[in-house]
């Protein structure tokens, strides 16, 4: 038999062991935002300052006209300066290249042969004119040649007088046409030969003004004539004067054609042109390339160089010596801004230590007054360019000359001005922003 079941015994939960309570750091107290009074924006923006600026200076009339005065006469006698300073340098470039050596000469180069006589290694062409007149820089060009009569007499009489004693006669050239207008010639009376009088080989002379007066030929009207070894060629010019080669004021002058056909002359002696100024340094290897394209190394060619040294070292003179004189005048109108501002803020203490007082900061007060004698400064640049170049002009219309102005020289003036009121106005302002509101108001007026 079995006995009676057992209920199920129930389990017993065991206590916990007691734990010691876990000690709790205490928490920092978060401190709470203090809220800060937020500045107020600045109200006073460059427009204000610039209303500011241009009110004060408008209310003092007699001070800005005395503040105008001096930056106009600087920026007036700067724009001036340098104006007549490029006006005067163009002038004297201009009367440099009028008196400049613009003559080229192309002459063979002697050689020396085996008896020690010179020859020409290459004689030049009878067409040498034309070749040279195709060149760029040549203007005109000539050829002239000495006529060799070492026993010729020339008289401005048929027969011989024994009884005179005897003298030299004038040497004899032949020359083309273009001779008159390559030289720079001109002619005391009649005329000079013509292509039509060389072509023909007709017998025509024309004299300088030294042989005239020794032939005693002074009129053509009366068709005077010349005998060269009882040969007579009518007198239709008489030469007064000449750029270069003086020499032929002294000389009777034939057409080449006429002295190839009476005295067999072989070949020209030289090549005379008239260059433009400056081409010179080009025209001193083409002109020998032109005449002789086989062998350039036998003529020998003289050319002038560039612009004259000299003018330009003049040039460059005046220049120095007139922004010497501007520099000084502008310094003295800079001065004159600097020191009608310092008077500005001396008197304005009390409007100054006001503004302080109701909030303007040092910043705002150094603004003002710079942009007072920048403005003035401006005023007076744009008036001193202004008056710069009207005065340029005058003087330019009265002495007849070009004037020469760069526009950003004028317009280089107005900013200068405003520049030279910047750095003027910059020591006062500075001063101006220094002063302590309680100081300006005990002190001011």
């Amino acid at each position: 038999m079995t006995g009676p079941a057992t209920p199920p015994s129930r389990t017993r939960r065991l206590p916990r062991p007691h734990r010691p309570a876990r000690l709790r750091r205490p928490r920092r107290p978060v401190a709470t935002p203090v809220s800060r009074p937020v500045a107020p924006a600045d109200r006073f923006r460059f427009p204000d300052l610039l209303g500011e600026a241009t009110a004060d200076i408008g209310s003092r009339p007699g001070r800005l006209v005395m503040t105008i005065v001096g930056t106009v006469l600087g920026i007036t006698a700067l724009v001036a300066t340098i104006g007549l300073a490029q006006t005067t340098a163009a002038q004297i470039a201009r009367q440099f290249d009028a008196n400049a050596v613009t003559q080229l000469v192309v002459t063979p180069r002697t050689a020396s042969t085996g008896g020690g006589t010179a020859v020409a290694a290459t004689a030049l062409p009878w067409d040498a004119v034309p070749r040279l007149e195709r060149l760029a820089g040549i203007e005109s060009a000539a050829l002239l040649a000495e006529v060799p009569l070492p026993e010729a007499v020339v008289t401005a009489v048929p027969v011989n007088d024994p009884s005179q004693p005897p003298s030299a006669p004038p040497p004899v050239y032949a020359a083309s046409d273009e001779l008159l207008d390559t030289l720079g010639g001109q002619l005391s009376t009649g005329r000079f030969f013509d292509a039509g009088h060389d072509l023909r080989a007709d017998r025509v002379a024309v004299l300088g003004a030294r042989a005239a007066e020794r032939l005693g030929v002074l009129r053509v009207d009366t068709q005077p004539s010349v005998f060269i070894d009882g040969v007579a060629y009518a007198v239709v010019g008489v030469v007064a004067s000449v750029d270069a080669r003086a020499e032929l004021l002294g000389a009777v002058i034939l057409p080449t054609g006429t002295a190839r056909a009476d005295f067999g002359l072989p070949a020209p002696g030289d090549a005379q042109a008239r260059i433009a100024i400056g081409a010179g340094p080009q025209l001193r290897t083409q002109a020998a390339l032109a005449l002789a394209p086989d062998d350039p190394e036998s003529l020998e060619v003289n050319a002038p160089d560039g612009r004259s040294e000299l003018g330009r070292d003049v040039q460059a003179d005046v220049n120095e010596v007139f922004v010497v004189l501007s520099v000084i005048v502008l310094l003295a109108g800079g001065v004159g801004i600097a020191n009608v501002t310092t008077l500005s803020v001396v008197e304005r203490v009390g409007e100054i230590g006001l503004r302080r007082a109701i909030g303007a900061t040092g910043r705002q007060i150094a603004g003002q007054f710079v942009a007072e004698s920048v403005v003035v400064g401006l005023l007076g640049g744009l008036i001193g360019s202004a008056l710069g170049v009207f005065t340029v002009v005058g003087i330019s219309v009265v002495r007849d000359w070009t004037p020469v102005v760069d526009p950003w020289i004028a317009l280089g003036g107005a900013l200068l001005g405003a520049v030279v009121g910047l750095v003027a106005g910059g020591l006062p302002a500075r001063r101006a922003a220094r002063i302590e509101p309680v100081d300006a108001l005990r002190g001011g007026t």
